[in-house]
């Protein structure tokens, strides 16, 4: 041969055993031919060949391609042929490995460089499922990390790329923002080094937080420092056991050594011949100065850089057909396991089992321990052993199903158990992502939907409980429990941060203001004391799988009703689509007032959103219609014929609200609703257009948006067509349920959010019931979630359409089947209700049923002037209509003639009828309080 022979390619002794295998019977083969005038040579021959059996001891096969010249790979099942004088018989076939069939074997593999070789019970062959749901598994997750800085302090990156600190002040466990600058984008991990903060981007770039002129954290770019002019981007990086040096391998699969911080030392180990570094397994613990890599290709590497070769592989057993290839990741390090002086090195194959690599007196050896029946590992949490090899010890391993599993490796040589700790209720651990230990019997454990979960023992830990010190472990519980941790808004959930001037009393300090009663300040903290408040309103619920766009027949679509209506700008003009599906914008340009008409070639049903000036409307075949200005007119362009595009029959009921300004990112996304039933979402950032299919509920389907991130950030709110409340997390991609009362069933109509203050999470949402009351359904820090039922107006008043728009953060526009207008608002320490009547004549005087003024004064005296009867075709009520804010002090409705009418917010903070607008469909002449007038 050319190249010298390399004693680490024995583990690709099963391909070249074939390719000789079938050198050897192309010459066999020639041999038939040479002898074929001698029928006795035939006979002998052709008697040998059918004596030989073929024996299949590898799954991988490969057959010469003439035609490509090329080598490619066989797929099973394959027939074997023997050809003598073009007579084909069939000797043997590759067949697919079925799991089973290995499921009482005894296997026979390597267990080191030293070929001793022992027998494991049982190992079954596992073969990488690429789509794990296809069978119930769980996606991967990136960007999550949990990283231990002290007892009481806990650093977490997110789904949503966030960095967050959970911290113990003394009293309760709060969380505090590290974020990463913006340009930065995604943070994927943390780590701390002699007291400094390292942060890695999913872009690959390092940043060291430090302290500004003004005392404030900021993040720097810290890049490596080397010979080399080639741009270093990391993947992901391992601290050394000592805690004096980080070890980085890069995104092209190189290996770092970053020894100092003050004054940065790097060094490049490059990476193995003919291999690369996918994840650093061990940072020098098991040998001092030997780092042990594992390569994309899956297998161990050790770097020792005081040996020649640096680099040296650790292979398996020609003889082995078990899953051998590693899963790149961290791994878990055991000490004197197997005797004094002995280490141990866990591992994950990418078939799910759990492998070690141990050495023992000098000699290195695999063992494979397996994974129980129906299960595949994807992590390990490593975790805080007793070095004393007589005594047990654990291993903390997530499954793809989201479960975690212990094994236990008891004082008894060779009694090994498995113990399924299951998962939080209606939750599951994220899949790929190793968990950490917080103290003995505390583990931590990132969640697939973005919270934490933590599994302790009976007493001894939960959200409430803080660090506590050592417990003698004979006097501990063997019963392990799971709670729940909530997670901040940036991943769609409730906890709010702790800052100088946002979150709960005190957090930072932890400790009691004088200054305040002792009643505010317990409720305040009491919240954090329970383990699981507010976590048991969600139930888990599966994904319904795609469905098109007419399997699913919709109720009578409400595009006509609920998006009649939408702001375009703030005060300055607003679409209204009419019943003959044309749509009309009425501006306002230099305090004229006028209407201008949008062509269309197909009509409009309803505007179901706006964003950043573009608008997005719904027409008569369903498609999504998306309207950019150009001038006075639009350039529409129809966003259904997209790729992946989809037909939609309802939108999110809100825009941003009046006067709070616009937060514009790259993730930036509205969501429809599906004609199929299903979630849509639209990516919008940029105007660069991307759709997805979030898909439904698997028991119900969707029939309108509550709410898209106006109430929670990340988080869209629907009400199924079976009248319940769901949320979709646009971080995870998961669906939940809320739990409710059975006799509480929702119409299928739009809501709205009141959230009174950007700095608070609590608020609430408001919809209405089947039969016509006011739901609310809110959350706050002390109570978590809730709901109250608000009831109608009067007795024999119901609510009609949906809810109209919160204005004030703590006044909500409503409309009842009288046709006045009804204003739910908080009164300090209660709900009260508002009779506003509507803009009729008849109700010039400016009086509701109550007797309470609802129209201005001035206003009033310049109608009466301006008063001519109206005539048989105005209907002045208040039509269903959703209305809709047009400032943080106007709201505009549709009454029931076509007419609009205009309600303002004095000086006095009183709601009065302001003007009605003649629309260009109405054929009510009675504009009595015009455009002008105002």
């Amino acid at each position: 041969m050319a190249h010298g022979w390399n004693p680490h390619q024995q583990r690709f002794f099963p391909r070249s055993l074939l390719l000789w295998a079938i050198i050897i019977q192309s010459l066999s083969s020639i041999k038939i031919l040479s002898c074929s005038s001698s029928s006795l040579c035939q006979h002998h021959h052709i008697h040998q060949q059918t004596n030989r059996k073929f024996e299949q001891k590898t799954t991988i096969f490969w057959e010469f391609e003439e035609e490509s010249n090329t080598w490619v790979q066989v797929k099973s099942p394959y027939d074997l042929l023997s050809c003598v004088n073009n007579n084909c018989t069939k000797v043997g076939i590759i067949e697919p490995v079925n799991d089973d069939d290995y499921h009482d074997d005894q296997t026979r593999i390597e267990l080191g460089q030293e070929q001793d070789l022992i027998k494991i019970q049982g190992p079954r062959k596992k073969k990488v499922k690429t789509d794990e749901k296809k069978s119930g598994g769980l996606g991967s997750r990136n960007r999550i990390s949990v990283t231990k800085m002290t007892d009481d302090s806990i650093w977490v990156t997110g789904l949503s790329g966030s960095i967050y600190e959970r911290f113990w002040n003394g009293i309760q466990w709060v969380i505090a923002p590290h974020e990463l600058p913006l340009q930065a984008g995604y943070a994927v991990s943390v780590f701390l080094i002699k007291h400094i903060v390292l942060a890695l981007s999913e872009a690959g770039i390092l940043y060291q937080m430090q302290l500004n002129e003004n005392s404030q954290p900021i993040w720097v770019e810290f890049p490596p420092i080397l010979d080399s002019s080639t741009d270093i981007r990391i993947k992901s990086g391992v601290i050394s056991h000592d805690m004096e040096k980080i070890y980085f391998c890069t995104k092209n699969g190189l290996l770092l050594e970053l020894s100092e911080i003050t004054t940065p030392r790097w060094m490049n180990h490059g990476k193995p011949p003919g291999a690369d570094v996918a994840a650093i397994v061990d940072a020098p613990e098991i040998r001092p100065q030997v780092v042990f890599t594992i390569s994309s290709s899956g297998d161990l590497y050790e770097l020792d850089p005081s040996s020649k070769p640096m680099w040296k592989k650790h292979i398996w057993s020609q003889e082995s057909t078990h899953d051998t290839t590693l899963t790149p990741m961290t791994s878990c390090t055991a000490h004197r396991r197997s005797g004094p002086h002995s280490d141990s090195l866990f591992l994950l194959t990418k078939g799910g089992n759990l492998v070690e690599r141990r050495l023992h007196q000098r000699k290195w050896k695999w063992v494979v321990h397996g994974s129980p029946k129906d299960q595949q590992f994807t992590s390990m949490t490593p975790v805080t052993v007793d070095e004393t090899y007589t005594s047990s010890f654990s291993l903390f391993l997530a499954t793809t199903s989201g479960s975690i599993i212990e094994y236990n490796i008891s004082k008894q040589e060779g009694k090994k158990t498995w113990v399924n700790h299951m998962h939080p209720p209606h939750a599951k651990v994220a899949k790929g992502v190793s968990g950490l230990q917080l103290q003995m019997s505390r583990h931590i454990f990132p969640l697939d939907d973005g919270r934490l979960g933590e599994l302790h023992q009976s007493k001894t830990g939960g959200d409430g409980v803080g660090p506590t010190p050592s417990v003698n472990r004979r006097r501990m519980s063997t019963k392990y429990t799971w709670s729940i941790i909530d997670a901040p808004e940036s991943e769609g959930w409730n906890t709010e941060y702790c800052t100088e001037d946002r979150g709960p009393l005190n957090c930072i300090s932890g400790v009691k203001d004088e200054t305040n009663d002792d009643q505010t300040t317990t409720r305040s903290c009491r919240r954090r004391s329970g383990n699981n408040k507010g976590q048991e309103n969600y139930y888990l619920v599966s994904t319904g799988s795609k469905t098109k766009d007419d399997a699913f027949v919709d109720r009578i679509s409400s595009v006509n009703v609920d998006f009649r209506l939408r702001v375009m700008y703030e005060g300055r003009s607003f679409i209204l689509v009419t019943e003959n599906g044309i749509s009309y914008e009425f501006v306002n340009v230099e305090n004229v007032w006028f209407w201008l008409k949008h062509e269309h070639a197909v009509g409009m049903k309803g505007v179901v959103g706006s964003y950043n000036g573009s608008l997005f409307l719904v027409n008569e075949n369903d498609d999504l219609i998306v309207g950019e200005r150009e001038g006075n007119e639009f350039t529409w362009i129809n966003g259904s014929a997209m790729k992946k595009g989809r037909r939609v029959v309802g939108g999110p009921p809100w825009d941003v609200a009046p006067s709070k300004a616009q937060k514009v990112t790259p993730d930036d996304s509205m969501f429809f609703v599906g004609k199929s039933g299903g979630l849509l979402q639209l990516t919008v950032a940029l105007k660069k257009l991307k759709w997805k299919d979030c898909r439904n509920p698997s028991n119900t389907k969707i029939a309108s948006i509550i709410d898209q991130e106006v109430f929670r950030e990340n988080i869209v709110f629907v009400v199924g067509t079976d009248g319940h409340l769901y949320q979709y997390n646009k971080v995870s991609g998961l669906w939940h349920g809320h739990h409710q009362s059975r006799h509480m069933v929702l119409s299928k109509q739009p809501g709205t959010a009141m959230r009174g203050s950007p700095q608070s999470l609590s608020g609430s949402l408001f919809m209405i019931s089947e039969d016509g009351r006011l739901i609310e359904y809110y959350w706050n820090p002390m109570d978590g979630w809730g709901w109250v039922e608000h009831g109608s107006p009067y007795p024999g008043v119901t609510l009609v359409g949906s809810t109209g728009p919160c204005l004030a953060g703590n006044q909500l526009f409503l409309i009842g089947s009288d046709g006045n207008v009804y204003l739910r608002y908080w009164d300090q320490t209660l709900w009260k209700w508002s009779d506003c009547g509507f803009p009729s004549t008849g109700n010039v005087s400016g009086k509701n049923r109550k007797g309470e003024g609802c129209i201005d004064q001035e206003i009033l005296v310049k109608t009466r002037k301006e008063y001519h009867e109206e005539t048989e075709n105005c209907d002045p009520k208040v039509a269903p209509t959703r209305p809709i804010p047009f400032t943080e002090n106007s709201v505009i409705f549709e009454l029931n003639d076509g007419r609009l009418a205009e309600m303002r917010r004095t000086e006095n903070l009183q709601w009065v009828w302001w003007r009605t607008i003649g629309s260009p469909t109405t054929r009510c002449n009675a504009v009595y309080w015009n455009a002008a007038a105002s």
